[in-house]
């Protein structure tokens, strides 16, 4: 009976504990104006116009067939702009910090 009671009691801390665990909230990057980046069916050269030249611009990938468009990625100091042919489909913000979670690195 005794044993039963610790089991019982180390079942219910076990839950507890587990209940106790916390995400960390990126709160300052959220506040951020969505005008920050560039927004999704601008041009390459609106994209240009508005944030200037790119750091880097990777190489293309995809494009081997038809249904596979070409996915072209831009580099900036605080994010990535991926363009599906000459549209913007995607942007991609880097880390705050180094210890932020966040996306990795492009690959280039």
């Amino acid at each position: 009976m005794k044993h039963r009671f610790q089991v019982l009691s180390l079942l219910a801390l076990a839950a507890l504990s587990a209940g106790a665990q916390a995400d960390t909230l990126l709160i300052e990057r959220v506040d951020k104006p969505a005008a920050a980046t560039p927004a999704r069916g601008l041009t390459m050269a609106q994209v240009e116009a508005r944030f200037g030249a790119p750091q880097e611009k990777l190489d293309p990938r995809g494009g081997q067939k038809s249904q596979w468009p070409t996915i072209n990625r831009w580099v900036y100091p605080e994010f990535v702009v991926y363009f599906e042919k000459s549209r913007v489909i995607d942007v991609v913000a880097h880390k705050a910090s180094p210890n932020e979670i966040g996306p990795k690195p492009p690959v280039r």
